[in-house]
C-alpha cells in the first residue's frame, strides 16, 4: 500500500501499535509482553526504573533491534516487514547523542535533509538552527559540540521532515531552562496538529505535564496506563511495587 494512502488514513488507525512484544538479552527478559497503542494526537509517555525496557521498546519501534516475538506497526506499516517505509514516518532522538563527530552541525544537518529527501533543506535547516539557537555553532564539528548543543542537533534532525511520529529518550535532560520550555511548547503544539510523541524519560514532573495519556514499566512489563495522575510519585511507585 502507497504512502499516500496511509496518510489519508490517518485517523482511522493507531500510530504505534505493539502487540505481545517480547526481546531478552541472555536470561535477560528486556521486554516481556508489551501491548501498547498510541493514537494520533496523543503525547504518550513511558515512565520505569532503569532496567524496565523503556530504552529496548523505542528500540524493536524504530527497527533498531528486531524482537524476538510479538507485533511492531507504525502506522499500520509492520515494521519487521517494512522497515525503510516505516522509518519514513518517524523521527528518532535516541538518549545518547550521537551525530557523526567528523561532519559538522550543518553538515549532519544537510546530510539528514538528504536522506529524508527534503525539497528545501535549507529553509528548515535555519529554522531549526535558530529555534533552537545554536546558530553560531552550526559551522562547528560534532565532536567538538557541547552536551547540550549535541543535544539540539537531535532534535533538529528528528524533526527536521516534520515527522507522524517523533520518539525521544529522555528529551530535556541536557537543555539549559530556556530552551526546555521552548521545546515544551513545541511538543505540546505538535501534537495538537494531528502528530504523535512517544516519549521516554524518567521525570514524574515532565511526564505529568506533557503527557496525554503514559504507561509504567516494570522488569519489562507493563505496570499502569492511563492519563497522569495527580500524584505521579504515590501512583509511580505504587505501580513498580506490584
Amino acid at each position: 500500500m502507497p504512502l499516500s494512502t496511509y496518510n489519508a488514513r490517518v485517523r482511522m488507525m493507531f500510530f504505534v501499535k505493539t502487540d505481545g512484544l517480547k526481546k531478552s538479552f541472555g536470561s535477560v527478559k528486556a521486554v516481556d509482553g508489551v501491548s501498547l497503542e498510541v493514537k494520533p494526537k496523543e503525547l504518550f509517555g513511558v515512565l520505569g526504573p532503569n532496567g524496565s525496557g523503556k530504552t529496548t521498546i523505542i528500540k524493536c519501534l524504530t527497527g533498531q533491534l528486531k524482537p524476538d516475538a510479538g507485533s511492531v506497526s507504525i502506522a499500520e506499516l509492520d515494521v519487521l516487514k517494512h522497515p525503510v517505509k516505516a522509518r519514513e514516518l518517524i523521527g528518532v532522538i535516541p538518549e545518547q547523542e550521537t551525530p557523526p563527530s567528523f561532519l559538522t552541525a550543518e553538515e549532519y544537518l544537510y546530510f539528514v535533509a538528504r536522506i529524508r529527501k527534503l525539497k528545501d533543506p535549507a529553509k528548515a535547516i535555519d529554522h531549526w538552527v535558530e529555534f533552537l539557537d545554536f546558530s553560531d555553532q552550526r559551522k562547528v564539528l560534532c565532536k567538538d559540540l557541547s552536551r547540550g548543543t549535541r543535544q539540539k542537533l537531535m532534535f533538529a534532525q528528528a524533526f527536521l521532515h516534520g515527522p507522524k511520529i517523533a520518539f525521544i529518550d529522555e528529551p530535556l535532560v541536557n537543555l539549559d531552562p530556556i530552551i526546555q520550555k521552548r521545546m515544551k511548547e513545541f511538543l505540546k503544539k505538535y501534537v495538537k496538529g494531528g502528530r504523535s510523541i512517544f516519549l521516554s524519560t524518567h521525570s514524574l514532573d515532565i511526564a505529568k505535564e506533557l503527557c496525554t495519556r503514559l504507561c509504567v514499566l516494570n522488569k519489562g512489563r507493563v505496570v499502569y496506563t492511563g492519563k497522569p495522575a495527580r500524584n505521579m510519585e504515590r501512583m509511580f511507585l505504587k505501580a513498580v511495587r506490584k
